[in-house]
């Protein structure tokens, strides 16, 4: 639920109310309502401006999770898969782009521009494996670049993974992690 609340957004409406009050206070005269509206309300209103412009939104499912597969990621899903679920699915503040860090370590962002933007996830069942899919808008690196890379990505993301990319139309590359059974 938090994860889905903007603190740049919080940060604004809570500072916009007390420098509106405090200008309230201004004008009738009431000194310590002045103070406690400029002293928080303007400071509070900038700082909600300043992460309102590092803001990076979270990534949306493009198809709700079924129940199925929800009871697969509980009992196959690796640690790495659900901290990049909970990553990327929430707020960031300061970041270029979802997963940039990560992309860069593999090889996969040699410039900002070049960079693959992650447009959304899903989780599906892929022959009685949990899977995470992630789908880039990646207009500027080819699909053989993303298979050449295709071993590295499933040693980056940990063990118990295996990574598989798949082009789509319109630029769109999609990367499952999909959960390897224990040997």
């Amino acid at each position: 639920m938090l994860r889905k609340i903007s603190l740049a957004s919080l940060a604004l409406v809570v500072g916009g109310i007390l420098a509106v009050v405090g200008f309230y206070a201004y004008f009738t005269d009431q000194a310590t309502l002045n103070l406690a509206g400029f002293f928080y309300g303007i400071p509070l209103l900038l700082g909600g401006l300043a992460l309102k412009a590092a803001e990076l939104e979270p990534v949306e499912f493009t198809e709700p999770t079924s129940p199925e597969v929800l009871l697969l990621r509980e009992s196959q899903a690796t640690d790495t898969q659900n901290q990049v679920r909970k990553d990327i699915t929430r707020f960031r503040y300061g970041q270029p782009a979802h997963l940039d860090d990560a992309l860069e370590r593999l090889g996969m962002a040699p410039t900002d521009e070049e960079r693959p933007l992650l447009q959304s996830l899903r989780e599906v069942d892929i022959d009685g494996a949990y899977a995470l899919i992630l789908e880039f808008y990646s207009p500027l690196l080819s699909i053989e670049l993303w298979e050449e890379k295709q071993e590295k990505i499933a040693k980056f993301f940990g063990p118990g993974l295996d990574a598989k990319v798949t082009q789509k139309p319109d630029d769109k590359i999609e990367l499952a992690l999909i959960t390897t059974p224990k040997a």
